[in-house]
């Protein structure tokens, strides 16, 4: 079954938000078909991008690439409800309660500096009767920040509110993640470290990933597809079929990056 980008929900069934200790998490699909992003400016009118169409399938990580101006973040915005198209449809198909839920990972963490930690993932469970504090408690072990439940922001490295972000966003069993260059604020090593346990929580939940980036080493580390981005349309679609984990020094990988820079560069 299909649903809209406006049909996204927050979960509200214990057994259904506790998707890391019960395994009942789910993986969304994303179908885009024809989009089409123009704005008005005072020179008269500017196209993003035209005619936009892929597909990006449940439990998969596929990261969309392209330069600064580019339209990452309108697809992104588009694709989260955030902005309409001008032209063009975005479809989530769901299996979870006939419904699509959708959590997002920003370039900052957003997080609320009065809060605790646990008190800014109980934030996106107001409407949400059945959330305990042992679900926030949960979802922070997972991330690593098991001593960290009462803190504030302030107390907190770069990384660590990352982290909480990431924790919030999964809270709430989302079909789909997406994320918007969320490791781009952080210094490398730290970029790094939350690189390798993204991916370890991926394969633990197996949800669908929808990342975005301007780098594409983290996008090869990271993803099964890359989209690039450019001249108003998707270029490229590129598979990525390394092995994990993935040494991002090793020949093997080494070789797939200059391809995809190649590639990157055949339009951009």
């Amino acid at each position: 079954m299909v649903f809209v980008a406006s049909e996204t929900r927050q979960a509200t069934d214990a057994d259904d938000v506790a998707g890391v200790s019960h395994g009942t998490s789910a993986a969304g699909a994303i179908h885009v078909r024809n989009l089409t992003k123009v704005f008005d400016t005072e020179e008269g009118t500017e196209t993003v991008f035209e005619d936009v169409s892929f597909d990006i399938e449940p439990g998969s990580f596929v990261t969309l690439i392209g330069r600064s101006g580019s339209g990452k973040s309108t697809m992104l915005n588009i694709i989260s409800n955030v902005l309409e198209p001008t032209a063009g449809t975005v479809e989530f198909e769901g299996t979870q309660n006939d419904e699509v839920t959708l959590g997002h990972v920003f370039q900052s963490p957003r997080l609320l500096p009065w809060n605790t930690c646990v008190q800014n993932i109980e934030y996106v469970h107001e409407n949400n009767p059945e959330y305990t504090r042992d679900l926030a408690e949960e979802y922070m072990d997972l991330v690593g920040l098991t001593e960290h439940y009462d803190k504030y922001p302030s107390q907190l490295s770069g990384g660590q509110r990352q982290r909480v972000g990431i924790t919030r966003a999964l809270s709430i069993d989302p079909e789909i993640l997406i994320m918007d260059e969320p490791f781009s604020n952080l210094d490398e090593i730290t970029a790094e470290a939350l690189r390798e346990e993204l991916i370890d929580i991926w394969q633990k939940l197996g949800k669908t990933v929808f990342f975005v980036t301007h780098d594409i080493t983290e996008a090869i580390e990271l993803s099964d597809r890359i989209l690039m981005l450019g001249d108003g349309r998707i270029f490229d679609d590129m598979s990525i079929d390394l092995e994990r984990p993935r040494d991002v020094d090793s020949e093997e990988f080494l070789k797939v990056r200059q391809d995809a820079i190649n590639r990157f560069h055949a339009i951009t």
